[in-house]
C-alpha cells in the first residue's frame, strides 16, 4: 500500500513534466525520424532557451516576448547545426556536438553565471493564472493546450506541400532534387523548427522552476529519445498522426515510469543508467524477435 500511495503522489507531478518534456521529445523526432539527422543540438538548445528567457525576464521584458526570445534563439541553434553539415559536409553527429560544445559557452554568457534565481520576477504563467505557479492540476490543464497547439500546427504543416517536401529528404534525398526540393531549404527549416521547440520546452521550464542553470540540459537527449522510443513502440510510425503521437504518449508514458522507478525506492541519481537500460531493451527486443523469426523460418 505504502508504494501505491508514493505512486500515486508522484503521478500528477510526473504528468505535468512529461507534458513538458514532450515538446523536447517532438524536437527529437523531427531530425531523427523525419529527416534521417542525428542531431544532438537539444542538449544545447534546452538550456540556451532557458538562459535566453531568464536574461529577458531580469532585463524587465514581457514573459511572452522571453518565451518568444528563447525558442527563436533555439530554432537558430538548429539551423546552425545544418549549415555546419552541409556547407562544410561535416558528419551530423560531429555537427550537433560542434554547436551543443560552443552553446555552453554562449549560456554562460547570456545569464552571467552558471544559474540564476527568476524569483520575484515576472513569468508567463503568473500572468494566466498565478495559481498555475502551485496548482498542479492547473499545470497539467495549462501545459496540455500549449502542447495540442504545438502538436496541431506541427500536424497541419506536415501534411501540406512544404511538409511532405521535408519528409521526402528524410526517406530520399538523393531523389529530393530531381523532384525539385530544395535539401538545404528543409533540412535547415527541420532542424531549426526541432530545436526551436527544444528551446521552447526550456522556456516553460524555467518559468515554472524559478531558476535558470546552464547545466539544465544534461541527459535531456537521452530522455527524449526514450519517450520516442517508448511512444513508437505504443502507437507505432506508420502514419504523419501516429508519428507525432509517439513522442508524446512516449514522454507521458516514460515520465511515469521513472514515478514507479522512484517509489520502489531508486535513487534519482540511478535513474540515467535506469534510462540507457530501458532503452536498450526497447530497441533490442524487436531485433531480437526478428532474428529469432528468421531462424525458425530458416529451419522450417
Amino acid at each position: 500500500m505504502d508504494l501505491i500511495h508514493a505512486f500515486l503522489n508522484l503521478v500528477p507531478v510526473t504528468l505535468s513534466q512529461s507534458l513538458i518534456y514532450a515538446f523536447v521529445a517532438l524536437g527529437i523526432m523531427i531530425p531523427f525520424r523525419l529527416l534521417s539527422f542525428p542531431d544532438l543540438t537539444s542538449e544545447g538548445a534546452f538550456p540556451l532557451g532557458g538562459s535566453v528567457c531568464a536574461a529577458f525576464l531580469l532585463a524587465g521584458h514581457t514573459p511572452l516576448l522571453a518565451t518568444v526570445a528563447g525558442a527563436l534563439t533555439g530554432v537558430a541553434a538548429g539551423a546552425a547545426t545544418a549549415l555546419i553539415h552541409l556547407r562544410f559536409r561535416i558528419n551530423p553527429l560531429l555537427s550537433g556536438i560542434l554547436v551543443f560544445t560552443g552553446l555552453y559557452s554562449i549560456n554562460m554568457r547570456v545569464l552571467g553565471r552558471s544559474n540564476v534565481a527568476l524569483f520575484g520576477a515576472d513569468n508567463i504563467f503568473a500572468r494566466i493564472n498565478p495559481d498555475i505557479l502551485t496548482n498542479v492540476g492547473l499545470q497539467i490543464v495549462t501545459f496540455a493546450i500549449i502542447l495540442s497547439a504545438a502538436f496541431l500546427a506541427l500536424r497541419w504543416y506536415l501534411m501540406t506541400r512544404s511538409g511532405a517536401a521535408m519528409r521526402v529528404i528524410g526517406i530520399n534525398p538523393e531523389l529530393a532534387p530531381s523532384l525539385g526540393i530544395n535539401p538545404w531549404t528543409y533540412t535547415i527549416a527541420g532542424l531549426g523548427i526541432a530545436s526551436g521547440l527544444t528551446a521552447l520546452g526550456g522556456t516553460l521550464v524555467v518559468q515554472l522552476q524559478g531558476y535558470a542553470d546552464v547545466g539544465m540540459g544534461a541527459g535531456i537527449l537521452i530522455n527524449g529519445l526514450a519517450s520516442l522510443v517508448i511512444g513508437e513502440t505504443l502507437t507505432g510510425r506508420r502514419t504523419v498522426l501516429r508519428q507525432l503521437l509517439a513522442p508524446v504518449v512516449g514522454a507521458i508514458v516514460y515520465y511515469q515510469l521513472l514515478s514507479l522507478a522512484l517509489s520502489l525506492g531508486l535513487q534519482p541519481s540511478d535513474l540515467k543508467i535506469a534510462t540507457a537500460a530501458l532503452v536498450l531493451v526497447t530497441l533490442g527486443l524487436p531485433l531480437a524477435r526478428g532474428r529469432t523469426a528468421m531462424r525458425e523460418t530458416m529451419q522450417a
